[in-house]
């Protein structure tokens, strides 16, 4: 009896483990094949792309440059930067044929240009560009994972790189959007022969994130259930820490790493720090890999002509209707706004809220009448205006004519709206937090250049105080902001980041080559 429940237990241990290995054993060894098929057929994929945009079919002196970005036509400043990469490519790297790895699958090629010329004023040649649509977009979607979003995205992120590459192993693989771990997949299907570069806008995950859960914070990020459970905050800090190691090591296989703003920069560069040169393979690894700091472009040549006095009374926001742009945190300042000075509401001193920004997808068209019905319910809807997916030349009339900007993020990772803001001499009123904090709306040789608060109340009051300054006063701080904007944020400016970056990139895939 005692044998027959040993073996027992033997077995019921082992065939388990046993099943589970061979799994393993047979994921691997499919991925190992799928690899292999990529690599072999990649050759006629080039060439084939080269006949689609019009060239004779060969694929010699070409470099296929792949820039992983799933809503590349969603409008947002992220898109300025993918954008503003493939204009520069196309001016000084005519040999570079530039991939854009979308999901925007309902949109074609010149749809896409059009919009791109429309809302950011950069004109594209068809003809060195080509779209590698992607299919499984919806893996890397909010909705797609109610629980565990993080780690859900990122294994899906990881599916749709595995999809972008079944379509092409670029000859360099730039993620301009922050999918990290589509890093493993690329340097898995290409055998490590595709450098890697990455244009970090947002880390996936932050030391703050970490800081409001255990502080039991509620916010964005962390759900007043959550924050109010010891157990729940508990094991969310587990979960969080443990997906901030896999972050490191995701980002650590990146050969080149780029930052929008000093805060995204330090907290890339702890997270590198985290795992560095224990698991990557990367040539460049090194004990003092860092982010290089590169500004996003912003139009402030085009937006410093528009005039500075004989701005109206409104206060305008710019941002893509996302939760954590906290839209309803402005609806709730104006309010307190509107009941600190009734005379705000209507007649000579009436005050108006804009909100401009584009809507994606069923998920930000559910948040826009969300905060419709919020304005109403407020009793602020006469004095807000909701202005969606409106085409550039209308959002540069809105520059052109208000008065102050108002950005409420918290954390903003760099916030080129707010150097729209400056540019084109609106007063900003910002969070008191990351990129608008720490690099945008800073003193200006001495003198501030804008506000910073950080709750509905503090919001109104500093709005309050930009609109009762005295036209020479507002003046003088207008004057100083496009100053700082022009000086600071130039396209130019991120040109020389790009490039930079670009040459370390290029000197590895000709390195690789050989």
């Amino acid at each position: 009896m005692a044998d027959a429940l040993r073996w027992a237990l033997i077995v019921g241990i082992l065939l388990p483990t046993g099943i589970a290995l061979a799994l393993l054993l047979a994921l691997l060894a499919a991925a190992y094949v799928a690899g292999f098929i990529c690599r072999a057929q990649n050759a006629s994929k080039k060439r084939a792309i080269v006949k689609v945009l019009g060239f004779d079919g060969s694929i010699e002196n070409k470099t296929f440059v792949g820039l992983f970005h799933p809503y590349c036509n969603a409008g947002g400043g992220g898109e300025r930067v993918l954008w503003a990469a493939v204009a520069d490519f196309q001016r000084t790297a005519p040999n570079v044929i530039s991939v854009v790895y979308t999901g925007d699958t309902d949109a074609t090629k010149q749809e896409i240009l059009e919009k791109v010329k429309a809302r950011f004023g950069i004109t594209l040649r068809p003809e060195t560009l080509h779209l590698a649509y992607l299919h499984s977009r919806h893996l890397v979607e909010d909705k797609a994972w109610p629980r565990f979003t993080l780690i859900g995205q990122s294994l899906g992120s990881m599916v749709l790189g595995y999809e972008a590459m079944k379509q092409l192993i670029p000859d360099v693989y730039i993620d301009t959007m922050g999918y990290a771990f589509t890093f493993h997949v690329v340097k898995f299907i290409a055998a490590s022969s595709t450098p890697i570069g990455a244009y970090v806008h947002y880390p996936t995950i932050s030391t703050d994130m970490l800081d409001r859960v255990r502080s039991r914070k509620a916010g964005h990020t962390n759900t007043g259930a959550v924050a109010r459970s010891g157990l729940l905050s508990s094991g969310k800090l587990l979960y969080y820490q443990l997906f901030a190691r896999l972050y490191s090591l995701s980002l650590n296989r990146a050969d080149v790493l780029m930052a929008n703003g000093t805060w995204t920069k330090n907290h890339v560069d702890s997270l590198l720090g985290a795992t560095q040169g224990k698991h990557s393979s990367s040539p460049t690894a090194s004990a003092s890999k860092t982010a290089r700091l590169v500004y996003p472009p912003c139009d402030t040549g085009g937006l410093k002509k528009f005039p500075l006095e004989g701005r109206q009374r409104t206060i305008m926001s710019l941002a893509q209707f996302r939760p954590e742009k906290e839209h309803a945190v402005q609806l709730q300042a104006m309010r307190d706004l509107l009941e600190m000075k009734p005379e705000y509401r209507t007649g000579p001193k009436k005050v108006k809220l804009a909100l401009l920004g584009s809507s994606r997808n069923e998920g930000d068209a559910a948040r826009v009448e969300s905060l419709r019905h919020l304005a109403s319910k407020l009793g602020i809807e006469d004095n807000v205006e909701f202005v969606v997916n409106a085409p550039y030349k209308e959002v540069q009339g809105w520059l052109a004519r208000a008065s102050i900007g108002f950005s409420t993020m918290v954390d903003e990772h760099f916030g080129i709206n707010v150097v729209e803001f400056l540019a084109a001499g609106l007063i900003p009123v910002v969070h008191a937090s990351a990129g608008p904090y720490l690099d945008i709306v800073v003193p200006y040789q001495g003198q501030p250049t804008g506000f910073h608060a950080k709750d509905a109340s503090e919001f109104a009051h500093k709005l309050d105080e930009a609109l009762t300054l005295s036209p020479s006063a507002q003046l003088a701080m207008r004057k100083r902001g496009r100053a700082l904007a022009s000086e600071k944020f130039s396209e130019e400016e991120f040109v020389k980041g790009w490039e930079e970056s670009w040459r370390e990139l290029d000197a590895l895939r000709s390195s690789q080559r050989q």
